[in-house]
């Protein structure tokens, strides 16, 4: 009886099974935050280039708030956001050269929340909140053209 208990414990049949049930979770959870992580820096990046939109149409003359707003818009749906896109122009005062005088100037700040689309239900299993959300937000600021 005993040898052939020491037979079973030196086979190794299966081993492999166990190892790749194990492992493969943990690479596909590995990946897929990978892929969404990949995604919302897409999405940050889309917004960033929309904030410099708007802040390029908001510092032209004849250009309002409207229009940057729509800008932005437009920017963001082609740049593959869906969803709500909050854009606030200001305007500001730049310093001027050396630090004498100012410039008039605006800046736009560009808010979207990304909800991550893999990690966020997985982490929303563990307990973690409801699906995982990141407020992404860009600020672009111009000197405004004067005529």
């Amino acid at each position: 009886m005993a040898r052939v208990i020491s037979h079973f414990r030196r086979k190794e049949d299966g081993a492999e099974l166990i190892e790749m049930a194990i492992v493969t979770p943990l690479l596909l959870l590995l990946i897929l935050g990978i892929v969404d992580f990949g995604f919302m820096f897409q999405r940050y990046v889309v917004l960033t280039n929309a904030a410099a939109e708007g802040a390029r149409v908001s510092s032209l003359p004849g250009y309002g708030d409207g229009d940057v707003r729509t800008r932005v818009a437009e920017y963001a749906t082609n740049g593959g956001i869906t969803g709500v896109v909050t854009v606030d122009p200001i305007a500001v005062n730049l310093p001027g050269a050396g630090g004498v005088g100012s410039w008039p100037g605006r800046q736009v700040t560009v808010t979207y929340v990304y909800t991550f689309n893999y990690i966020g239900p997985i982490a929303a299993f563990f307990g973690s909140g409801p699906g995982g959300t990141v407020t992404l937000r860009s600020r672009a600021t111009m000197r405004r053209q004067v005529p």
